[in-house]
């Protein structure tokens, strides 16, 4: 495999998705110019616009975010998004293997409900994101209201 179920990403991912713990997304980079060599680059507790901050536009990377959104005015629910990001200055060959080497990432972040493919950080609009997970996680008891 690519590197992606190393120790330090298993640790990482185990943590985002811990109830206990307040690290909530974990950013994968490519270890160099050349290869499927991964590497966890950085995790924090900041969400999902903390994660964005991180993006190399640049680089092809991998983010994990555990996104806590209310369901009504009585109840929260946590959801999972795997990025798939692909920065604008991304060179041609490590974009065309993305689609390929994403497969072994997924094996390991294998818990989403969504998968968001980002080419810019505004994709990664929270409000965005939080109405993609409520279409996937079905019942919407706010009436559609985001």
């Amino acid at each position: 495999m690519s590197g992606a179920n190393s120790p330090e990403i298993l640790a990482a991912y185990d943590a985002v998705r811990s109830d206990k713990d307040e690290t909530n997304w974990l950013l994968i980079s490519y270890a160099s110019a050349v290869g499927d060599a991964l590497k966890l680059t950085a995790t924090g507790s900041g969400g999902l616009g903390e994660l964005a901050a991180k993006l190399d536009p640049a680089q092809a990377q991998y983010g994990y975010v555990r996104v806590e959104y209310a369901n009504d005015t009585e109840s929260k629910r946590v959801k999972f998004a795997l990025v798939i990001w692909i920065g604008e200055q991304t060179k041609v060959m490590r974009k065309a293997r993305v689609g390929f080497e994403s497969g072994n990432v997924k094996k390991v972040l294998a818990h989403h409900s969504i998968q968001v493919d980002a080419r810019d950080v505004g994709d990664l609009e929270e409000k965005e994101v939080v109405a993609r997970l409520r279409k996937a996680g079905g019942a919407d008891y706010n009436g559609g209201r985001g």
